[in-house]
């Protein structure tokens, strides 16, 4: 049976030249139904391609056998390069406190460059029944100072996952970004019932992760809230334009927004600018120091390119 309607849908899965739709069913709310679809070939989405998290019209639904035509491309709201998807509303840091070994560097690149999406970042901590409580009031405290209200996993304590559980129902599609073997795996196939990804041990010569994880895929956990089944190692590539870089440092962005320091120029970049009246005294000014300098450096080498 053939309907001519259409319906917007939400693509949560790609392979080859098929997508996975779902919509949600108007006389049925809350439960979704999941079309295969293509694109029709007359369609020209100005040279688009289409993500897993785009927004997409399906029309020729046929009810029977579950198939349906992609009509047209919403506009989205962003899109991650890597993993390629799109619409992301929340992105979840992922490092784990031990095995592998906390990288406080690491740590910084990927809340920034989760920051340059212009979404809402959260920072999880796993592995923490592998530290002293001690050193879990520790961290929580430093990021703290980092502008981040750090989730704690505790694998002995089901409450700290639960609460972490609540949270994500209540968002639109939240991701979870983190170099591999911090337990992001572990996490989806705890969060998504059936999923049962495989994992693997953390490299004793790399003391890292192994990827394990290969298609990219949305999976709903409550009405409207999705999350996303990602690749094993997955970090944006940080293009942000230099100017930019001050306002995705909480400590920066507060001196500058909430006690309004004035620098001599506007667009003092809080090196060794004269007149700059930033305090440095933040733990994270020498991270920030090195990827101004290292910004600097790359946007000189592609202007003699």
């Amino acid at each position: 049976m053939k309907t001519n309607s259409k319906h917007l849908g939400l693509v949560t899965k790609k392979f080859n030249d098929f997508f996975l739709v779902d919509f949600k069913n108007q006389e049925n709310s809350g439960n979704s139904e999941k079309f295969l679809c293509k694109v029709r070939k007359s369609i020209n989405f100005k040279n688009q391609l289409i993500y897993v998290g785009d927004e997409v019209v399906i029309e020729n639904i046929d009810l029977k056998s579950r198939r349906a035509v992609i009509t047209n491309l919403e506009k989205r709201k962003n899109l991650l390069v890597r993993p390629s998807v799109a619409n992301i509303s929340n992105i979840y840091i992922t490092f784990s406190v031990e095995e592998p070994e906390l990288n406080l560097s690491q740590v910084n690149r990927f809340l920034i460059s989760a920051e340059s999406m212009g979404v809402e970042v959260s920072l999880v901590l796993t592995k923490c029944d592998l530290i002293s409580d001690k050193k879990r009031t520790f961290l929580l405290d430093k990021f703290g100072k980092w502008g981040y209200q750090a989730i704690t996993l505790n694998l002995e304590k089901s409450d700290f996952f639960n609460n972490l559980l609540a949270e994500l129902k209540q968002k639109e599609c939240s991701i979870f970004m983190g170099p591999s073997g911090v337990g992001k795996t572990t996490l989806l196939n705890m969060i998504i019932p059936g999923l049962k990804n495989s994992t693997a041990p953390v490299s004793n010569k790399i003391k890292r992760g192994k990827n394990t994880t290969r298609n990219v895929e949305l999976f709903s956990i409550s009405n409207q809230s999705y999350i996303v089944d990602t690749p094993g190692f997955n970090m944006q590539p940080l293009e942000v334009d230099i100017r930019l870089l001050p306002n995705l440092y909480s400590e920066i962005y507060k001196q500058v927004i909430d006690e309004e320091i004035k620098c001599k120029f506007r667009n003092c970049l809080h090196l060794n600018d004269e007149g700059c009246n930033l305090n440095k005294s933040f733990e994270r000014y020498s991270f920030y120091k090195e990827m101004i300098e290292s910004s600097k450096s790359h946007y000189y080498q592609n202007q003699e390119d």
